[in-house]
């Protein structure tokens, strides 16, 4: 199946994406905010109530639309090579669309990821959060092509 010319990025590939991901998370946010306050903890460890919200919910939210709108995805997708897009034109997604396809992972993780696995077995390789925001990932396009 294609998309405006380009070949949708499947299942494995942006698994692969998310673990690298979590490594990066892990090697440049959580390791340093652990350096800095002893532990880190959603649940109300020692460090304050402000450094909760702050890096563990803020910090995600902002970097991760961060590299959406900047690169057009997380480290793992630019490793990997697959970027987000607006799924009807293939260009940047919208902030909107940006901040809609973030929410939206929750209602992809809640029915026990069914949202992701959706991705294996669509035809357009997209999850739940794709749809509700508009957007898919697919394979990069060279830029020669984007011109």
């Amino acid at each position: 199946m294609s998309m405006f010319g380009v070949k949708p990025a499947g299942f494995m590939l942006r698994l692969a994406a998310v673990i690298v991901d979590c490594i990066v998370f892990f090697l440049f946010i959580t390791v340093p905010v652990a350096l800095v306050f002893g532990t880190v903890s959603m649940s109300g460890g020692s460090q304050p109530m402000w450094a909760n919200v702050v890096f563990g919910y803020m910090l995600p939210f902002i970097v991760t639309l961060w590299f959406w709108q900047r690169y057009l995805g997380t480290p793992g997708k630019m490793m990997l090579g697959i970027q987000v897009v607006d799924a009807r034109t293939g260009r940047k997604p919208t902030i909107a669309k940006s901040v809609v396809r973030y929410f939206a992972y929750i209602v992809s993780i809640l029915p026990l990821f069914l949202g992701f696995i959706w991705i294996a077995f669509d035809k357009n390789k997209r999850g739940f959060h794709d749809y509700l925001s508009g957007t898919a990932v697919i394979k990069r396009v060279p830029e020669y092509i984007k011109r």
